[in-house]
């Protein structure tokens, strides 16, 4: 048990190989901030130069490469933990420290010489990296380490580091030291009180003025610190559950038992109510609790039963073992005394008792009174009794007052649920525990904390968790609402009303109340109910509760949330008025609090909840003369955060506009030029509280990061404005100043980001930003489908879930997709490029705008050659539809999936035929009836034409045709595919021109189950594939092991549940070297040449790699929407985000060519290798004709040719000197012999 505190970059970024991302980071090597670096992950090496254009199709809204190994799909923590946040090279974000809890506040800490302590990160969070770190840390960004600043107890919300005064001033809600809510950690000092020991209330933010003082902010009505009630030591500390125990008791029956002491109270001797020591033996008594307490009073009653007595005692704390100290009032003489091994007890009979006080409050949980001098025979007590002055109401009744105390008003606790107590381990008490199971309501379990208030006053509340590391219940835990009233008139104080999370690692306490609390009487008594907040998605939940604390507040008064603290100066509490500042303060209305703080130039604004006769919420405080801005009467609602940029102040909050009605339509987020003292709004603002407002760098336009503004709050849209529709979110925008615009509005390629921004640091050592929250993101944000080349691309496109969809988004277990009504998202797609097309073909289950302004469903057609013009195929097909699967012949597209609707006058079912040369439908072919009346793949014969068609469904048109059937272009009329077939088919593929592969639930002959067939076009028969008795399920998805389609790849799920991944070499199936997680959902495969080897395996060649899509869940990394598998590993290739805080999915991957077999580097077909030698054969023909000629002409050359005269006139000339008989001299002649060259 642990003893209780004392109490006073752009999405265009190419994957990187690890010698790249070294040069990336080469600039920065001089400087010793780049210890922030992320691990490169292995290049995945696809080859994509042979397959035209390639897009992913899925359900997500966000997707990155992986390209380092710290990307993961997790979504952001909807569990109140947060982490120190970087961002990587390709823009997406990783933690570098995670907390437990919030990181709220953060500076950049450098002392005066220019030395770099670190970051300072704080916040209400226990742990940072598992390890015990309560609420203020020191992050060094050198060497990623963490160092903890042990000594607060409680909540930081506010820090600043002052370079000039080497001073960390830190506010919130604690205690530390001496001080209470505001303390300083000054250069190699550490923890420093304040000249005025802190505030009685909570800080919230601070800042440094113009003229260099400190300004806190906050609900504070004073200076003051935590203090005693006017009556002390007036809780009694329960030993009625003690386990008590004694040395040297003696035998005599009556008197032996040490429990005879607790809960007596008249001094009487007797049997049972004395206990005695054994004659002339000293001893001890000894009472172990099983909750920790701090006593500040001892109460002892002397017996005198047989004239014996207790002389002298000292009192041992455990489980320290020290002697602990007291001050007490000598009945003898009347005076103060003290003492501490031997303190003296009266044996006067007319004194019942005696008290001692504690010279030193610490805690303890068990205690020890040793005996060591005694009257007559030997020593014994009558009662003991033990008393504090903190006020506790604990879960567990035993633990508060006795009912024999005769108080009043004692602590209590009343339960419902199924409670049990649960060890204390490392806490500082025991504490109940219930296991709650789905649905999650208010009614599952409660706890009502009913305190003993003795007297009224300020009051700061405490709820206490015990930490969820020691009992191993981190992933159950949840949040808890917690209720109450304070006062007797619910005027007087503002009732409870909080939402906590106990997913805390380590022992935490909250603070739920700040205000009057009134005495408890008979007619009214304070009470605070707890109970788990309901609808929770947790199945099962573990809700605990331990205590609530109430700690008196006193306080100087004559402040109201504002406090102007001059460094060096000598605090006067009898004198406020001097500060403009503080002054400001008390202009407000009374229970008024400053949420946020922020200094610009000469000027310090003031935000939060207030009011004055001239202004609301938010003001301005101009330099050293002290003037006040009202800023058009400030704000007609709470402002809840700031954030300075220049002449930029963006505010959030909970308003609609300007007080003085200037300006309207702010809703909830505005910013104000503070040159030009305008308001404007964001857009058309969110329709909830904003919490948050955070700074952020990104890239979006180029290479330079921009100051873009991020919004976390209790919101659910971003409100439509101008061309710009309507943004569903969960609670987060990203405002782009540069733009005029929100950040998911824009058709630029910039990432996808989403969660929760607490604070940060734009301008961190090195020149990084540093944040902290809880953030899903993706390199780019794209919805629904992306292209893939040497970088990610978007189509100019947004598809949106439909809104009549009844599921979450995401892909069911292994369910068909044809049937799945929960599919969303672009499920399949295609490349057009016939008939001089340049069309892009989507199809699932979506909506999308249309370049008309028209809604799409689940159809949607992309034209290149028309300014990328958006259209669908009208509104015959009902938008309920899911298209699944598409296939080209000719101008025909053909669509299958869960479809129905009327076309034409006509009822289609599972299939419908589109004319892309004209954009209509023409007639369509017979419907599909029969089954489920779903298309599940579609498969085109190349050398006829042919469209084969698989899925759930029996007849076509009338045409029997059980699961597969085969549709004639030419002929505009189904036949039958074989007659020996019976099932359905979830995948379809042709291995040859003849060969159809397909898998599913099947039966061949009508005795034959399969899950994998193949069907020779040739003799129109089926037969089952080749060892598909060694497949444990059914085949979902399909594709070819080799370029020649004679081995296959399969993957299915097997009857226990698991995943199964197998390749055929045409007789024997290889299983995958590695199993899959839970969860995991495969829906597509595809073999990709590579550009760099990797070692043969027996399943993947050394140039090839085979590529899952889906939601791959892979040991020791979790989730991936595309994975490679190289025949001996798997490793992430490409993961999504989506909307709703969840992973996206990769259904399926379309290209322009499907030459998937064919490397840039590899070997050529046979065609080309055919021409090319042939082109080498001519080239030689032709050498050798011109090396011919050439020897010819130097041969002729050489015997003396002349060459013939070309006049007519010489011709005649010459036949006339030549005498007739030379003409024919030389034909009986040999040949000379041939040039020597």
């Amino acid at each position: 048990m642990r003893l209780p505190f004392r109490r006073r970059q752009a999405a265009h970024t190419p994957r990187l190989s690890p010698f790249s991302f070294f040069l990336t980071l080469s600039s920065l090597a001089a400087s010793p901030t780049t210890a922030i670096t992320f691990t490169p992950a292995p290049p995945a090496n696809l080859d994509l130069s042979q397959l035209g254009r390639v897009a992913l199709a899925g359900d997500f809204t966000g997707i990155s490469l992986y390209q380092f190994e710290e990307q993961t799909e997790r979504p952001f923590n909807t569990n109140g933990s947060e982490s120190l946040l970087a961002q990587m090279p390709n823009g997406a974000f990783a933690s570098v420290v995670n907390t437990d809890a919030t990181i709220q506040t953060m500076c950049t800490f450098v002392r005066k010489d220019g030395t770099l302590e670190g970051v300072v990160i704080a916040g209400n969070f226990t742990s940072l990296e598992g390890q015990r770190s309560m609420a203020i840390a020191l992050f060094d960004p050198n060497k990623s380490t963490v160092t903890k600043l042990d000594g607060l107890s409680g909540q930081v919300k506010a820090v600043l580091c002052d370079k000039e005064s080497d001073t960390v001033y830190v506010g919130g809600n604690f205690v530390g030291e001496n001080s209470t809510n505001a303390i300083a950690w000054v250069g190699a000092d550490g923890w420093t009180n304040l000249p005025f020991a802190g505030f009685n209330g909570p800080v919230t933010s601070i800042t440094k003025a113009s003229n260099g003082h400190i300004i806190f902010g906050g609900s504070f009505t004073g200076l003051g610190n935590a203090t005693a009630p006017s009556t002390p030591d007036g809780q009694v500390i329960n030993l009625s559950a003690a386990s008590i125990t004694s040395g040297s008791s003696t035998t005599t029956q009556g008197f032996s038992d040490p429990k005879n002491i607790i809960c007596k109270t008249s001094g009487v001797d007797g049997v049972g109510n004395t206990w005695l020591l054994q004659d002339n033996t000293p001893g001890f008594w000894q009472a172990s609790l099983n909750f920790g307490f701090q006593p500040t009073k001892l109460r002892l009653y002397n017996t005198h039963q047989g004239g014996k007595g207790t002389k002298t005692w000292r009192f041992t704390a455990l489980p320290i073992s020290g002697i602990m100290n007291f001050t007490y009032i000598d009945p003898a003489t009347g005076r103060n005394a003290s003492c501490t091994s031997e303190c003296p007890l009266s044996n006067d009979p007319s004194v019942t008792f005696q008290d001692f006080h504690f010279v030193n409050v610490i805690g303890m949980d068990a205690f020890r009174v040793d005996i060591s001098a005694f009257y007559g025979n030997g020593g014994g007590l009558n009662g003991i009794e033990l008393f504090g002055d903190d006020i506790f109401s604990y879960a567990i009744n035993g633990f508060n007052e006795p009912t024999c105390s005769g108080l009043g008003f004692p602590s209590t606790a009343t339960k419902t649920g199924p409670w049990v107590v649960t060890p204390s381990h490392s806490s500082t008490s025991e504490y109940l525990t219930a296991q709650l199971t789905s649905p999650i309501t208010e009614n599952s379990a409660s706890i009502v904390f009913t305190p003993d208030i003795r007297e009224s006053g300020h009051y700061s509340v405490n709820m206490y968790t015990p930490g969820c590391i020691q009992d191993d219940t981190c992933s159950s835990r949840g949040q808890i609402l917690i209720t109450g009233q304070m006062t007797a008139d619910p005027t007087k104080s503002q009732p409870i009303d909080q939402e906590l999370y106990q997913t805390n690692n380590f022992d935490k306490y909250d603070q739920i109340y700040f205000g009057t609390i009134d005495a408890s009487s008979g007619s009214f008594r304070p009470q605070i109910t707890m109970t788990p907040l309901a609808g929770q998605s947790l199945s099962n939940m573990t809700f605990v509760a331990q205590r609530v604390g109430f700690t008196l507040i006193n306080s100087t008064g004559g402040l109201n949330g504002l406090y102007e603290y001059t460094p060096g100066a000598i605090v006067n509490a009898s004198d406020f008025t001097k500060s403009a500042f503080n002054r400001l303060g008390a202009s407000f209305a009374t229970g008024s609090a400053v949420n946020a703080l922020a200094t610009s130039g000469d000027t310090t604004f003031v935000a939060g909840n207030f009011s004055s006769p001239t202004v609301r919420n938010i003001i301005a405080m101009k330099g050293n003369d002290a003037t006040t801005q009202s800023l058009d009467g400030g704000l007609n609602g709470e402002v809840e955060s700031m954030f300075s940029n220049g002449s930029s102040l963006y505010v959030g909050g909970s308003f609609t506009g300007t007080l003085d009605n200037n300006v309207q339509g702010l809703s909830n987020v505005a910013v104000y030029d503070t040159e030009n003292n305008t308001w404007s709004p964001l857009g058309a603002g969110v329709d909830g509280k904003v919490l948050r407002v955070v700074g952020m760098t990104l890239n979006i336009t180029g290479s330079t990061p921009e100051v873009v503004v991020s919004v976390s709050g209790e919101f659910d849209q971003l409100h439509a404005f101008g061309n710009n529709p309507a943004v569903p979110t969960t609670g987060f925008g990203i405002w782009v100043p540069s733009q005029s615009n929100w950040l998911e509005n824009l058709d630029l390629p910039v990432q996808s980001i989403n969660g929760v921004l607490s604070t940060s640091i734009l301008d961190a050592p090195g020149g990084i930003s540093l944040y902290a929250g809880s953030l899903s993101s993706a390199a780019l944000g794209a919805s629904g489908v992306a292209s893939l080349g040497n970088t990610l691309g978007r189509f100019p496109v947004k598809v949106r879930a439909p809104t009549n969809s009844s599921g979450t988004g995401t892909l069911t277990k292994r369910a068909d997709l044809s049937t799945d009504s929960t599919v969303s998202g672009v499920v399949t797609g295609a490349f057009d490029m016939s008939g001089g097309r340049n069309l892009t073909i989507l199809g699932g289950h979506f909506t999308a705008a249309a370049s008309n302004g028209s809604t799409i469903n689940n159809l949607l057609l992309l034209d290149g050659l028309n300014k990328d013009e958006i259209s669908g195929v009208g509104s015959q097909i009902d938008s309920n539809s899911t298209f699944v699967a598409l296939a080209v012949q000719g101008d025909l597209l053909f669509a299958g999936g869960q479809v129905t609707g009327t076309v034409n006058g006509a009822r289609i079912n599972g299939l419908i035929t589109y004319n892309l040369a004209s954009k209509s439908f023409n007639t369509q072919p017979p419907v599909l009836s029969g089954g489920n009346g779903t298309v599940s793949s579609i498969a085109v014969r190349t050398s006829t034409g042919d469209v084969y068609v698989g899925g759930s469904f029996t007849l076509a048109g009338s045409l029997g045709c059980p699961g597969i059937c085969a549709f004639s272009t030419g002929s505009s009329r189904w036949n039958q595919a074989g007659q020996n077939f019976d099932g359905t088919i979830s995948a379809m593929m042709w291995a040859t021109d003849n060969i159809l592969v397909a898998g599913g639930n099947i039966t061949i002959n009508n005795t034959v189950s399969t899950f994998l067939a193949k069907y020779d076009a040739g003799t129109q028969t089926w037969d089952s594939y080749p060892g598909s008795s060694q497949l444990p399920g059914p085949v979902t998805a399909l594709t070819a092991g080799t370029s020649d389609g004679s081995e296959v790849w399969a993957t299915g799920l097997a009857p226990n549940g698991t995943i199964y991944l197998m390749k055929s070499d045409g007789s024997n199936w290889r299983p995958a070297s590695q199993s899959f997680e839970a969860g995991t959902d495969i829906r597509g495969l595809q073999v990709f040449s590579l550009t760099s080897s990797h070692d043969s395996t027996p399943t993947v060649g050394s140039n090839e790699a085979l590529v899952l899509t889906g939601s791959i869940v892979l040991p020791n990394f979790g989730s991936a929407s595309a994975v490679i598998f190289n025949g001996t590993s798997f490793e992430p290739y490409a993961l999504t985000t989506n909307s709703g805080n969840t992973a996206g999915t990769i259904t399926h991957i379309f290209t322009e060519q499907n030459n998937f077999f064919t490397s840039s580097s590899g070997k050529l077909p046979l065609v080309f290798i055919v021409l090319i030698g042939l082109g080498i054969s001519l080239a030689l023909m032709l050498l050798i004709v011109l090396a011919g000629l050439f020897l010819d002409r130097l041969r002729k050359k050489r015997e003396g040719y002349i060459p013939a005269p070309t006049s007519m006139y010489d011709r005649g000339s010459g036949m006339q000197r030549i005498p007739p008989h030379e003409l024919l001299e030389s034909l009986g002649k040999g040949r000379p012999g041939v040039p020597h060259v």
